[in-house]
């Protein structure tokens, strides 16, 4: 009966190991993969986003890949926020509308662009002490109604600009320009968009 008895325990532990590695990695379909120097080491790195097709919400996860002088690729930065889930009601409930539109790397500088119903926002990161910092933030909506906000805020100046127009007969109806610094700059795995304060 003892032999029995922790059979099943075994059996028990393993069957909830195994689950529990399964629900963790469920990102099975890649959605986009970029490569360029990030760290100006002169070696091609590798900007990885794969989505979990399994999970009601769609979740997407973003990773960053250091290139090693041996060939290899180190994980450097992980992130299941930056990139909005595709239903974040569930499968039963809507999408959200908003989605992924490119991840380009310039002169070390990490774009991450993502498109609106009726508009964008974009998010520029640097590689610095061992950190993928937030660097600049760019956002155009209009509501469809002839009001156009956009926002255009440089982190490392902490200079942020706010204007809101009409476009249906060019008018400016507010502008804003303010000095709003952050210290610590925000980390990419930190990063929750459209919810965090001007960025």
């Amino acid at each position: 009966m003892r032999q029995f008895l922790l059979s099943i325990l075994v059996i028990f532990h393993f069957d909830s190991y195994a689950q529990t590695d399964i629900k963790n990695n469920n990102f099975d379909k890649m959605i986009l993969e970029v490569e360029g120097d990030l760290n100006n080491d002169k070696l091609l790195d590798k900007v990885s986003i794969k989505q979990d097709t399994l999970n009601k919400y769609a979740p997407y996860r973003f990773q960053i890949f250091f290139k090693e002088l041996n060939g290899k690729s180190k994980l450097i930065v992980s992130s299941t926020k930056l990139i909005l889930p595709q239903y974040p009601e569930g499968t039963l409930g809507f999408s959200n509308g908003n989605g992924l539109s490119s991840v380009t790397i310039k002169k070390g500088i990490l774009c991450v662009s993502f498109e609106l119903l009726r508009g964008h926002y974009e998010h520029k990161f640097r590689y610095k002490e061992g950190n993928f910092e937030l660097i600049g933030y760019s956002y155009i909506a209009s509501d469809g109604l002839g009001l156009i906000e956009t926002i255009d805020y440089n982190l490392v100046t902490g200079i942020r600009v706010a204007k809101t127009e009409r476009y249906d007969i060019d008018k400016l109806i507010r502008y804003e320009k303010k000095k709003l610094l952050i210290r610590p700059l925000p980390k990419l795995q930190d990063i929750n968009p459209l919810e965090d304060e001007g960025y």
